[in-house]
C-alpha cells in the first residue's frame, strides 16, 4: 500500500442520542436512521445508491465528519457508507464523500449551537432547504412521487411499494402534512450517535511466535508442505492475536479513524495490495482513511431480515487530494474482508 503515518488511531463508539443531534446543521457523525446530508446540492441519485450486484436500494450504514485542517474547501467534509440488505445478496457497498467551505449556501458561518432547538413539531424532515425531496423509506434523494397525491417522494419503485402496503394506501389522500405520518419500514438500521476518542498511546505488545517452534508430525506429508503450512497458520495466527490485543482495551470500538494510517485487519487472507485500490477519477491516488469494525453489527441488529450483511473489517479508503468534482457527492473506494477470512 502507500505509505502510512504513524499515530494513534480516533475511535468510534456508538452512543444514543437525541434526535436534534443527528441533524444535518449539527454535522453529526453517526450510525443507522437517514442520512444527514451535508452538502444539499448533487445528492448521490438512485442510479449510485443501488447495489452493484443485485440492483436494489443501498441502506444507510454510516456517516462520519470528517474535516480537513488547513483546507478552506474542506472546513466541513463528510463521508458517507451504505450497504446492501436485500436478502440474499447483502453484499453491495458503497460510499460517498462530501465537503464544503465554511461559507456556503447550505450552513451558518458560525457554529452550530450545543443548546437543543425549539420543537417545530416536524417529526421527519424529508425536503431539503434546496427543495430537493428525499425518500419517504430511506432518507435518499427521492425524483418519483406518488401519482395519487404528489406529494410522497420515492428513490425506487421498491420503496414506493413498501410504503404503500404500511399506510400511505389510506393516508395518501387524507393528509396535508405527509412528513408527520412516516411509518417504520423495517429498512432502516437503528440510529446512534457516533462519538469519537483518540486510542492510547500504549497498546499491549503482540507476543511473537517463532516460527522455528512449530514442530509436530502430520501423518507422512512431505516436509516442504508442512513447513508452508506452518507458515501460514503462524501468520494467519499472529495477524488475528494482532487484531485482538489492539481492540482489547476498548473493545466496544464500531470504527478506527486515521487518514494515512495502517489499518488493522482481521485476518491474512485478502489484504489489498496497491494495485487493488483504484485511483480517484481526478487522477490521484487513494490512500487508507478509517475502518468499520465488526462491533458495529451488533448495533445494527440486521439479522431481522434473514440473511444478514457481515463483515470482519470494512476499509475505507479516499482521494489523497480530497478533491472537488463540482458541487456534489464524490464516490470512493471500501475495502470488505470477510469475517469468514478469518483463521
Amino acid at each position: 500500500m502507500a505509505s502510512t503515518r504513524a499515530g494513534p488511531a480516533e475511535l468510534g463508539f456508538a452512543e444514543a442520542a437525541p434526535a436534534w443531534r443527528l441533524r444535518s446543521e449539527q454535522f453529526p457523525s453517526k450510525v443507522g436512521g437517514r442520512p444527514a446530508w451535508l452538502g444539499e446540492a448533487g445528492l448521490p441519485g438512485p442510479a449510485e445508491l443501488a447495489c452493484t450486484l443485485c440492483g436494489r436500494p443501498l441502506a444507510f450504514v454510516l456517516q462520519l465528519y470528517a474535516p480537513l485542517p488547513g483546507r478552506a474547501d474542506a472546513f466541513h467534509r463528510a463521508l458517507f457508507l451504505f450497504c446492501c440488505r436485500a436478502p440474499p445478496c447483502c453484499a453491495g457497498l458503497r460510499v460517498f464523500r462530501n465537503q464544503l467551505p465554511r461559507k456556503n449556501d447550505f450552513y451558518s458561518y458560525e457554529p452550530p449551537s450545543e443548546s437543543p432547538p425549539p420543537e417545530t413539531g416536524e417529526s421527519v424532515c424529508l425536503q431539503l432547504k434546496s427543495g430537493a425531496h428525499l425518500c419517504r423509506v430511506c432518507g435518499c434523494l427521492g425524483p418519483k412521487t406518488c401519482s395519487r397525491c404528489h406529494k410522497a417522494h420515492y428513490c425506487s419503485k421498491e420503496h414506493q411499494t413498501l410504503d404503500w402496503k404500511l399506510g400511505h394506501k389510506q393516508a395518501c389522500t387524507q393528509s396535508d402534512n405527509l412528513d408527520n405520518t412516516v411509518p417504520d419500514h423495517n429498512f432502516l438500521f437503528p440510529e446512534f450517535e457516533i462519538v469519537i476518542e483518540t486510542e492510547d498511546e500504549i497498546t499491549p505488545e503482540v507476543v511473537e511466535t517463532d516460527e522455528s517452534e512449530i514442530t509436530g508430525s502430520m501423518g507422512e506429508a512431505p516436509e516442504e508442505e508442512l513447513d508452508s503450512m506452518a507458515k501460514h497458520e503462524s501468520r494467519e495466527d499472529k495477524i488475528f492475536q494482532k487484531f485482538k490485543t489492539k481492540i482489547a482495551t476498548e473493545p466496544e470500538q464500531i470504527l478506527r479513524y486515521g487518514r494515512g494510517i495502517a489499518p488493522i485487519w482481521i485476518s491474512g487472507e485478502n489484504i489489498p495490495q496497491e494495485k487493488d485500490i483504484p485511483d480517484c477519477p481526478c487522477g490521484a491516488r487513494r490512500l487508507f482513511e478509517f475502518q468499520v469494525m465488526p462491533q458495529l453489527l451488533n448495533y445494527l441488529k440486521a439479522d431481522r431480515l434473514g440473511r444478514s450483511v457481515d463483515w470482519g473489517v470494512l476499509a475505507i479508503f479516499t482521494c489523497v487530494e480530497s478533491c472537488r468534482q463540482g458541487t456534489g457527492y464524490t464516490e470512493e473506494f471500501v475495502w470488505k474482508q470477510d469475517v469468514t477470512d478469518t483463521p
